[in-house]
């Protein structure tokens, strides 16, 4: 991990995208049979369900977004490095000015969508060095979904809540994932950030190892939202 001393308490926003599928299919392995004989259970699905490509930027002071990746003819669609700039500059960046921050540093993971030449230089010219990225005066370590708030909270506390009614369009399911992260509490999101910063001190002690998978789930124990 790039260790760089910039702000002992930096204001960050981080972000992301995550797909959510309308057949309400969730990465997850939570069902299980017992029987004394193999009952052989499938479950079908189709080939190429239909979905929502949905973009975060969450920080301790609040979410932005989500925002729905469609086209001009408002259909939704997969993110490229054209739709990615255009949300930034379209969508961000307005949305970044109407918050009272000073010295935000922003952090992205290196997808290839997230780090095209004139997406790099456009986010440099909007926050300077405050930039942490592949391809940014700031590196971010590769696959690093465990120190990334979007990836073990937000997207996961998000779908785990979204299908609880089985939406059948998309139309359904978008409302539905703009009304749950709109009712995310501040004092959740204080958590998260605290657990993040416990997870970076945790990588700091070990200089930069593999930590542990028994660490990690007992710090996520953390995040109580009672």
């Amino acid at each position: 991990m790039h260790a760089k001393s910039c702000n002992p308490t930096p204001i960050q926003k981080r972000n992301d995208e995550a797909h959510f599928w309308l057949n309400g299919y969730v990465n997850k392995q939570n069902c299980r049979i017992w029987s004394e004989a193999n009952t052989q259970v499938y479950v079908e699905t189709p080939l190429h369900p239909e979905k929502l490509t949905v973009w975060c930027a969450l920080w301790a002071g609040g979410i932005i977004g989500p925002y729905f990746f469609k086209n001009d003819e408002g259909h939704n669609v997969a993110v490229n490095g054209d739709r990615y700039r255009a949300m930034i500059t379209n969508f961000f960046i307005p949305e970044l000015n109407n918050h009272d921050v000073q010295e935000l540093w922003f952090q992205q993971d290196g997808a290839t969508c997230h780090t095209a030449r004139a997406i790099i230089d456009l986010l440099k010219d909007t926050l300077g060095d405050r930039l942490v990225s592949r391809f940014g005066p700031v590196n971010w370590p590769p696959r690093s979904c465990d120190f990334t708030p979007l990836d073990y909270f937000l997207w996961g506390y998000v779908k785990s809540l979204v299908y609880a009614d089985k939406p059948q369009t998309l139309d359904h399911l978008e409302d539905n994932i703009r009304r749950v992260i709109a009712d995310i509490r501040p004092q959740i999101l204080e958590k998260v950030i605290e657990n993040w910063t416990s997870r970076l001190d945790y990588i700091r002690v070990s200089r930069g190892n593999l930590c542990q998978k028994s660490y990690l789930k007992c710090n996520a124990t953390k995040l109580s939202f009672e």
